[in-house]
């Protein structure tokens, strides 16, 4: 996610702790926004940057679907070749993949082209946008059997794409989040401070931009006293970038969230969705090491639809993760791979997973799909 924050520039021997506090100290309370940008996407300190930590699987802080189960990325890929033939089976097209990580997801979607669509795969030109240099490195190695067809670019340096996929899989629960609250009546905005004793914390302040008016404004939603929510300006920077790149095609979207309506009068989500992560179990501050922990909220899907029909992107369908891939053909790759499987510690390792991914009440069931359409205008 190639965000940029302000004034983010420091050396691997200055922490970022540290670099935070010097700068709040030098101009000021910094809006939650900015503290978690820094905290998330300094180019060398912040967590998705930093190479000297562990993010995925079970030594890490987290666990994606496509590290759960290769059924995943295959089942995906056959939903791809269905893109496909509704794009007439072009020539040639472009999936761009946004937050790859470290590559799985796309190694899965071309060698399933590959063996099960070879046509599809002669016509594709696969493109990771990862924001992360330590991840790119991960990802080159994981796709490097296919060669040029490949490619390592960000969104923003590509020319249209028509047609194409742009995909992504828990790209925006990480984009940062303005904090926003009503105290007698009035809107105030969470911005981050540092106590006498050397801790962030919290203080109220005025919005930091007229944005966020906007959106409460658009939205029609009108907040009960002291209930906090967050606000995800971000999204729609993204869904700008990709209508400007994106000519013709789809915008498939994977990440956990809820309608507005649902988030934001839900009792147990009255003081908002922030949460932290620390070696796969919920951090008791957010606030607390900066650049050592994942930071992730609830994605507000009614926001995300609304934005995107301004730009032309057609909603095609929103569905829950475990149906979408019960649907498009998880149990069929899960005999076709079992078939092939060597072992039956591969086979029992399939089935496994597979349980992960449609059980309900399971991993996907938290999650949604969302896939909207754009044509040329």
């Amino acid at each position: 996610m190639p965000l940029t924050g302000k004034d983010v520039s420091t050396t691997r021997t200055e922490t970022l702790a540290a670099f935070l506090s010097a700068r709040i100290k030098r101009d000021g309370p910094i809006t939650f926004r900015d503290w978690m940008e820094a905290a998330l996407y300094h180019p060398t300190e912040g967590y998705y940057h930093r190479v000297d930590r562990q993010r995925w699987g079970r030594e890490g802080d987290y666990r994606t679907s496509p590290e759960r189960s290769d059924l995943f990325a295959a089942t995906f890929a056959r939903y791809f070749a269905v893109l496909y033939e509704k794009l007439d089976r072009p020539s040639d097209w472009t999936i761009v993949e946004i937050g790859a990580g470290d590559g799985q997801f796309a190694r899965g979607v071309m060698g399933t082209l590959r063996n099960s669509f070879p046509y599809v795969f002669a016509a594709t030109q696969y493109v990771i946008d990862e924001t992360s240099a330590d991840s790119r490195e991960r990802a080159r190695r994981q796709v490097a059997s296919f060669g040029n067809q490949v490619q390592f670019e960000t969104l923003s340096n590509l020319d249209q794409i028509s047609p194409g996929i742009v995909f992504s899989n828990e790209l925006l629960d990480a984009f940062p989040v303005h904090r926003v609250t009503k105290k007698k009546g009035r809107l105030l905005e969470f911005y981050v401070i540092v106590t006498p004793d050397e801790r962030f914390s919290w203080s109220l302040g005025p919005l930091s931009t007229t944005l966020l008016s906007d959106y409460f404004r658009e939205s029609e939603m009108d907040l009960a006293e002291n209930q906090i929510v967050e606000i995800n300006l971000a999204v729609d920077e993204w869904l700008a970038q990709t209508a400007r790149k994106l000519a013709a095609g789809y915008l498939v979207t994977v990440d956990y969230g809820a309608e507005l309506k649902e988030l934001y009068n839900s009792p147990e989500h009255d003081q908002g969705t922030l949460r932290s992560y620390h070696r796969h179990r919920p951090s008791d501050d957010v606030l607390e090491r900066p650049g050592e922990q994942d930071i992730t909220t609830t994605i507000d899907w009614t926001h995300v639809k609304r934005a995107g029909d301004k730009l032309g992107f057609a909603v095609i369908e929103f569905t829950p993760q475990d149906k979408f891939l019960m649907r498009e053909g998880l149990l069929e790759e899960l005999a076709r791979q079992s078939n092939i499987a060597t072992s039956d510690a591969d086979r029992l390792r399939l089935s496994t997973s597979a349980r992960e991914m449609i059980l309900p009440g399971g991993m996907s069931s938290s999650f949604q799909v969302l896939v909207q359409r754009r044509f040329t205008t």
